[in-house]
């Protein structure tokens, strides 16, 4: 009866993955998946067909526990909403913040920042701004700010797809080295898997050399070379609010300050991130963002209206897939060493057990999360693997799922982005960019091993 539940999850898997041929979007096979393993899992589990596990490794049967097994059950189901509902709650926050700079025009000071006719030179300011602006708003929104930027200043559309590709590289180098960066990192760090310090301290060096060695090969090549025509002044001063840089410097700041918040508190970045959206909003009430400000325009520049610009369908494919992944975890599938464990554990166990490197696992996580979606990947190696908070795996994992995903235009959030506001091309991308993004990954990889494992010699 188990394989019920995880031939439902392939079918569902699969269904994300070809959500372009089958013009599905993949927030309804999410949610669909979610919601059957959890009905096949309470009836199996009423029925006495399995058992389930909790998040302490406990292991419940309907007919031998009774009601004690009963409220096992729904304690699993209620724990794993509850650390979903943080993750949902914090990335709701975030979007909203950076919906409300944007109503403001606060990235169009970022356009002051590209003032070259040099194709080399416009490459790295890009590069650079997509970089530490994906691990300040996270990569999938410094995408979207940068392609919007890249349109404004160049004019040719295939010289235009070349920065788009390689904003999506740097975009995701960025965002792997911060917990506010990507999904992925913002899972593990919620999950205590990480820390800030410990993310910063041991992935921003792999994650710039990610960054940099493809930016100097694609340097040298002819997309590159000369000169382009890029219009620093059109509508800059009409484009701009009274309230931009206020409002710009503001919702960076508190995206920023969720991390201290917590190291302070000790609270779940999730409460850091509501007073964070809480500050901006109570700002954006009281200020004028023009001259000659009425009520009636306020609505314009209100909260209210960044909220209904959020992308609500990516909060519930999330969702979805986060409580799909939460069901494997919970079914028990197996025993390990005397111990009933869940489905992902014991992927877990034959994976080790097949290849004995973790290292390459990882590697190989990388690899796939270009495939499949990296935020079930992540999910699921969160069930597999039990290491204490700042371990080499996570610290790997993290950049592996994060920098991995470059390597198609599908890979990650960035890539979709891009994709969609662009419309590259996926044959385009995997002959032109995915040979300079694999570099990138091995290259980070490489030095990331070099720092963990001989360097200071971690196990």
């Amino acid at each position: 009866m188990e394989s019920i539940i995880i031939l439902i999850f392939v079918i569902g898997y699969l269904s994300i993955t070809l959500e372009h041929p089958l013009k599905l979007d993949k927030t309804v096979p999410a949610l669909i998946m979610a919601a059957l393993i959890w009905a096949v899992l309470a009836v199996g589990f009423h029925a006495g067909w399995f058992d389930v596990i909790d998040t302490h490794e406990r292991a419940f049967n309907f007919l031998t526990g009774g009601e004690a097994a009963e409220e096992g059950f729904e304690n699993a189901l209620l724990h794993h909403l509850g650390k979903t509902a943080e993750i949902l709650i914090f990335l709701i926050g975030a979007m909203t913040i950076v919906e409300i700079i944007d109503l403001h025009r606060g990235f169009e000071i970022l356009k002051g920042a590209v003032r070259t006719k040099s194709k080399r030179r416009l490459l790295w300011i890009i590069g650079i701004l997509a970089f530490f602006l994906s691990a300040i708003i996270d990569n999938l929104t410094a995408t979207i700010v940068l392609v919007t930027l890249l349109r404004k200043l160049i004019v040719n559309r295939e010289e235009r797809l070349w920065y788009a590709a390689m904003v999506v590289i740097a975009a995701n180098a960025g965002g792997a080295w911060s917990p506010i960066g990507d999904v992925t990192t913002t899972m593990l760090w919620i999950a205590d898997n990480v820390t800030a310090m410990g993310l910063i301290e041991f992935v921003v060096i792999p994650s710039i050399v990610c960054f940099v060695v493809p930016f100097v090969i694609a340097s040298y090549l002819p997309a590159f070379k000369g000169e382009i025509e890029v219009d620093t002044t059109e509508d800059e001063v009409a484009e701009r609010l009274l309230s931009s840089k206020t409002m710009l410097f503001l919702g960076l700041g508190m995206i920023v300050s969720v991390p201290v918040f917590k190291t302070i508190t000790h609270l779940p970045p999730y409460i850091g991130m509501m007073f964070a959206l809480g500050v901006v909003w109570l700002v954006s009430e009281y200020i004028h963002p023009e001259e000659d400000f009425s009520k009636e325009r306020r609505h314009l520049y209100s909260a209210h209206k960044a909220l209904s610009r959020i992308e609500i369908s990516s909060i519930l494919f999330f969702l979805g897939i986060l409580m799909a992944v939460a069901g494997l975890e919970s079914l028990v599938y197996g025993v390990v060493n005397g111990e009933e464990v869940g489905t992902l554990r014991y992927l877990a166990e034959l994976l080790q057990g097949a290849i004995p490197n973790q290292d390459v696992v990882v590697i190989l996580l990388g690899v796939l999360s270009a495939i499949i979606d990296n935020v079930p990947l992540v999910a699921a190696s969160m069930g597999m693997y039990d290491s204490p908070t700042d371990s080499v795996l996570w610290h790997f994992i993290a950049y592996s799922a994060g920098t991995g995903g470059s390597m198609l235009i599908i890979g990650s959030a960035a890539g979709v982005a891009a994709m969609g506001m662009e419309r590259i091309d996926f044959i385009w991308y995997l002959k032109k960019v995915t040979w300079l993004a694999f570099i990138g990954f091995i290259a980070g990889a490489g030095v990331f091993l070099l720092i963990e494992r001989v360097i200071f010699n971690h196990t």
